[in-house]
């Protein structure tokens, strides 16, 4: 298993997130950290090998010393600029801006819109940074993203330490602006869809299939929403690296017919035009990145390995968006893909050691170990853990390939053919179905869910309960015989 890339993943993610958080002396002791910590590793694992070996690992310290320095001194510029933004001196006073949704408006309870933007102008002064918005009116959950909307607004201090220069409190209706083309194009892949599913499925199948596909949760009736959370199966309705794959995957069989580089050239344009309808997301900008590194791998003819491929995302998108490293979505995404890497293809192998059938060993392995790593984060950002996750996931996984393939492919028909995609969609019909319905026995099963503490509390409870079921399983599956002797 190829390591090299690990150590500089995880220091350019720890130094970005304690800078982040501490400003530049949490990045500079972050990086401090990550040096003694790498040298002590590679102390440790030299003292069995020669001396003509022992420089190996004194490089590697200097990398990870390189890439810690590297990062700090990045994150805490980032940082300055947030702190120095002119909205940070101007905190409670009315002013007009021009903001741009970077995702798609939420209608919180209440009746209150609230999207991430990006900032452009203040006052009639060109300006730029993240903020957060909060706004009253159907005219704020109207706008696409991409579009810019002019407005009055209250800035207020961020609560959160994410890279947000401030969060205004709109106090007027916005007047919009002219999307881009790219987005104006992505938003009526969306609705069309939506549409599409409406006339094709019953209402509450239409209401989740542009989840499952698009990750468009908008129409989902809060009910539903709450049977997923219970049954462990919000991930689905989350975009992320399974939908890549798969997506990914299904374009790649037409090597058979364009060659192989015309089929992965093919796939890069469609996993880019897959972020762009989706939107990028922290879980889909983790996949969107490991995807392309993984097609960059097949067209050099290299062969695939996972883990170098998440450790290099990890560090690219440390370099383009530093703001994912405190992001807990990014967080759940990289720590599930790299159980399924790490640790679900170990227990697989052991189960059919143990004579389970392949695609069941595989199955089982894959939920258990993703429910097992992600569990300690969901109940700090929750306050309860799902009992009935890994149960929920093994009964939904057989449907979730044809939903999401069909589902992409009709998405791709609606705006020039949507009499095919309304016939690609009625296919997705039982599968969704099927969902729906496991989503709901699994959630109303005794005990399904079950409160713990949220916060640090909670995730130091859960982690210490995780790593006892993951031993158990592992000794498990492992067939370990007992080997006292009388």
């Amino acid at each position: 298993m190829d390591l090299r890339l690990v150590p500089a993943a995880m220091t350019s993610w720890v130094v970005t997130a304690a800078g982040i958080t501490w400003a530049g002396g949490g990045a500079a002791l972050a990086a401090s950290v990550a040096v003694a910590a790498t040298a002590a590793a590679g102390w440790w694992a030299s003292r069995r090998r020669s001396i003509g070996q022992r420089p190996t690992w004194v490089a590697g310290v200097l990398a990870v010393a390189v890439v810690g320095a590297g990062f700090a001194v990045a994150v805490t510029l980032r940082e300055d600029a947030v702190r120095r933004h002119p909205l940070t001196a101007g905190t409670g006073s009315a002013i007009s801006v021009v903001v741009s949704p970077a995702e798609t408006p939420r209608v919180l309870a209440g009746g209150r819109t609230m999207f991430r933007g990006v900032l452009h102008n203040v006052d009639g002064v060109p300006s730029s940074g993240r903020v957060l918005v909060f706004a009253s009116g159907t005219e704020y959950a109207r706008l696409q993203p991409g579009q810019p909307a002019a407005f009055r607004a209250v800035a207020s201090a961020p609560k959160r330490r994410d890279l947000t220069v401030a969060v205004l409190s709109a106090t007027g209706p916005p007047v919009p602006g002219e999307a881009a083309d790219v987005h104006r194009a992505a938003q009526a892949v969306r609705t069309a869809f939506a549409d599409a599913t409406r006339s094709a499925l019953p209402a509450d199948q239409a209401a989740m299939l542009p989840a499952l596909v698009l990750g468009d949760t908008s129409t989902v009736p809060p009910p539903v929403t709450a049977q997923f959370r219970v049954a462990g199966l919000t991930h689905l309705t989350a975009v992320s690296g399974a939908n890549v794959t798969i997506v990914c995957g299904a374009v790649l069989l037409s090597a058979a017919v364009l060659g192989p580089r015309a089929a992965v050239g093919l796939a890069a344009l469609t996993l880019l035009a897959f972020v762009i309808v989706v939107q990028p997301s922290a879980s889909v900008l983790r996949a969107a990145v490991m995807g392309a590194i993984t097609l960059l791998a097949v067209l050099s003819h290299r062969r695939r390995q996972a883990l170098p491929a998440l450790a290099a995302t990890v560090v690219a998108l440390m370099v383009g968006a530093p703001e994912l490293a405190v992001d807990v979505g990014f967080a759940l995404s990289v720590s599930a893909t790299a159980a399924l890497v790490l640790i679900a293809p170990v227990w697989s192998q052991r189960l059919v050691d143990r004579g389970w059938p392949r695609p069941l060993a595989a199955a089982v392995s894959v939920a258990t170990a993703a429910q097992l790593v992600t569990a300690p984060l969901v109940a700090g950002i929750s306050g309860s853990v799902s009992l009935v996750a890994v149960l929920a996931n093994l009964a939904a996984a057989p449907v979730i390939p044809p939903v999401t393939v069909l589902g992409t492919a009709a998405a791709a028909l609606c705006p020039v053919w949507p009499a095919g995609a309304e016939l690609l969609i009625r296919f997705t019909g039982p599968e969704v179905w099927w969902l729906l319905a496991v989503a709901r026995w699994c959630a109303a099963l005794p005990a399904a869910s079950v409160p713990v503490p949220s916060g640090v509390a909670g995730v130091a409870v859960v982690a210490v309960s995780a790593i006892v079921v993951a031993a158990g399983w592992h000794w498990a599956v492992s067939g370990r015989r007992d080997t006292i002797v009388a």
